[in-house]
């Protein structure tokens, strides 16, 4: 008779701590890229950190299964690929979008008014904060993007026009490198059919980059830094005539979640003649968002009022003008603030130290 010896409880328990620890020892390097992919599968910065929570828990809950033969990282991505792709298909809004991919350019310099549309989803931005130790170079040969090309705002707004399956397979093809039998195997289906999704993508992807990618945006040079500076100057100070000169003649507005965009100096400079007679102080925090300069703005309707949450600038830079102004404003625009490590309520020694602390545009 072959003897079964129980195991006692507290050496389950200490296995299955084990087996956890090992888990998180592994997986956890990988989790900034991970939520990287999903916020480029999903358009949305909070989205994604669900969709990388989805992806550990079903890490975990399987990793038994795991047999260590293949990579780690590429079963990580196959797993958060499926659970992006999971998420927008139970999503109502399966894209998320800016305005200006929405609508048409307005004609009419008007400010908004009732409430916003709720029809539309619209794309967030993603702090650069979440971006630091991924490698911001070509993985390998095979693929066409670079990780800093591929986060951008216009490039991850362009991408969720694609069907999802497109979307991952370009990403997983031109962004990650990977080759089309490795991605049909983590989709699903034949090498063919990945072949036929990537060509139908870049088609998409060519109307709106006809030299086949996106410009390879380079950190600010110190005379860019420098217009940054006189953006910030030219805020809180209310002074229009110095804002207007910092914008290409061609630049365009957007303000998200409002369908509306202006396209011209001229427009931008009369929406923002009567945008600012209705706002009061305003203060701005330097950041850094999808690869581009960024600023978070506080506001406070009177002396005596507190700075709170209004809105988050992501600027895209022409040489010595600015080209495109994205301005995430009320009422979504303070629900980002927590996401970039900025406080919703801004007291004045907050304020001090914030501001005393180092830009981080990259």
């Amino acid at each position: 008779m072959i003897a079964v010896t129980a195991v006692e409880p507290s050496h389950q328990g200490q296995a299955s701590e084990r087996a956890n620890e090992s888990f998180e020892r592994l997986a956890e390097p990988f989790r900034r890229e991970l939520k990287v992919h999903c916020y480029r599968m999903l358009g949305s910065v909070h989205e994604a950190e669900d969709a990388v929570q989805e992806t550990y828990l079903r890490a975990w809950r399987s990793f038994d299964g795991f047999d260590g033969r293949g990579s780690l990282r590429a079963w990580l991505y196959r797993i958060a690929t499926n659970a992006c792709l999971d998420a927008l298909a139970s999503r109502k809004h399966a894209q998320r979008l800016l305005p200006d991919q929405q609508a048409p350019v307005s004609v009419t310099v008007q400010m908004p008014e009732g409430a916003p549309p709720t029809e539309v989803a619209w794309l967030e931005p993603y702090p650069d904060s979440n971006l630091e130790g991924i490698a911001d170079d070509l993985p390998n040969p095979e693929a066409r993007y670079t990780s800093r090309q591929s986060v951008q705002l216009a490039f991850v707004a362009a991408i969720q026009q694609l069907p999802p399956r497109q979307r991952a397979v370009l990403l997983l093809c031109d962004v990650l490198g990977w080759a089309a039998a490795e991605a049909a195997a983590l989709l699903g289906g034949s090498t063919a059919s990945v072949n036929s999704a990537l060509q139908r993508a870049r088609e998409t992807l060519a109307k709106r980059y006809p030299d086949g990618q996106p410009l390879i945006v380079p950190r600010p040079d110190p005379a860019q830094q420098k217009l940054l500076d006189r953006y910030l100057q030219a805020w809180e100070g209310h002074d229009l005539d110095g804002f207007v000169a910092l914008l290409k003649e061609d630049a365009t507005f957007t303000m998200p979640p409002w369908p509306l965009w202006y396209a011209g100096r001229e427009a931008i400079g009369s929406f923002f003649a009567m945008a600012w007679t209705t706002c009061g102080g305003l203060r701005l925090v330097p950041t850094a968002a999808n690869g581009q300069p960024a600023f978070a703005i506080y506001e406070r309707t009177g002396a005596d009022a507190r700075w709170t949450a209004h809105s988050i600038h992501v600027l895209g830079l022409d040489h010595d003008a600015i080209s495109t102004l994205t301005a995430f404003v009320p009422p979504d625009g303070p629900g980002l603030f927590r996401a970039f490590g900025f406080p919703l309520i801004l007291p004045d020694a907050a304020s001090a130290e914030l501001l005393s602390t180092p830009p981080h545009h990259s």
